[in-house]
């Protein structure tokens, strides 16, 4: 892995991966979702490797895939059989997840490799938009089960140092993730989509908030306008906070760089940089 000069930051990025392969299958809900991960990556300089915290995938500890060639999990239903033959043959990084395993327990939180687990959809079905060609070394890092944010941003804090070394980080999730809610029929749960997505672009994109008062927004997420409306579980909002970690002591305030509707509700990606 090359290391860019350390004045030089890589981006982190918190990005939606939509629903299931519809991305990858021309789902027209799909399709500005399509059109920004595309053009996204062309903006931003080639990484070395990609880190990616993905929204479906949470251990009791902090855990990096190990795995030199990792298969694909298909953990998604009821999809067409073309959906179970996608491939994205990117390789793993086993050296660059021993380096984040020490770096993160450096910091005092508890971490292993798995050098079994493949790259779940909420890796890959992003990547095949980003990167389609499958040449950058690719790792996850998973969440933790207990779901607690204040410990997300401590993990994402853990990691900042990769930003030193051209490995983009990305945060793999969506803004908003109330299922029963997307395709929903007229402008059902519009309002309070709006305000917890208002709220959630202050909080992150605001030059307004010293950091202590930022990082305090992000860990009491849940008294946001319309917070558990929007994410009745919090696993695919994580992967901000972990993004916010990594990216805050250098880069504080995120550049708003999607803003539009999925599958009915309005979705938005970050940009640190």
């Amino acid at each position: 892995m090359s290391n860019r000069p350390s004045e030089t930051l890589s981006p982190v990025l918190y990005i939606p991966h939509g629903g299931g392969p519809l991305p990858v299958m021309g789902d027209k809900e799909h399709e500005r979702m399509v059109s920004f991960l595309k053009k996204i990556a062309k903006n931003l300089s080639e990484p070395s490797a990609i880190l990616v915290i993905s929204a479906h995938w949470e251990e009791d500890q902090a855990t990096i895939t190990g795995n030199s060639h990792p298969e694909l999990i298909y953990d998604y239903y009821g999809f067409p059989e073309r959906a179970y033959q996608i491939r994205y043959p990117a390789p793993g990084h086993p050296q660059l997840a021993k380096a984040i395993l020490e770096m993160i327990t450096a910091s005092g939180i508890s971490a292993k490799l798995d050098e079994q687990r493949g790259f779940d959809h909420g890796m890959f079905i992003p990547l095949m938009l980003m990167y389609p060609q499958a040449h950058i070394p690719c790792l996850q890092l998973s969440l933790l089960k207990n779901l607690d944010p204040g410990q997300h941003i401590n993990l994402g804090k853990a990691i900042t140092s990769l930003r030193k070394k051209n490995v983009l980080i990305v945060g793999s999730g969506m803004s908003f993730h109330n299922l029963k809610r997307f395709f929903s029929s007229g402008n059902d749960g519009n309002k309070e989509n709006d305000e917890f997505d208002s709220w959630l672009i202050e909080t992150c994109a605001s030059r307004d908030f010293l950091p202590d008062e930022r990082e305090q927004r992000l860990i009491e997420w849940e008294k946001a306008p319309s917070a558990r409306y929007c994410h009745p579980r919090e696993d695919h909002l994580l992967p901000l906070h972990v993004c916010y970690g990594a990216a805050c002591i250098d880069t504080p305030t995120a550049k708003v760089v999607f803003n539009q509707e999925i599958m009915g509700k309005r979705v938005t990606s970050f940009l640190w940089q």
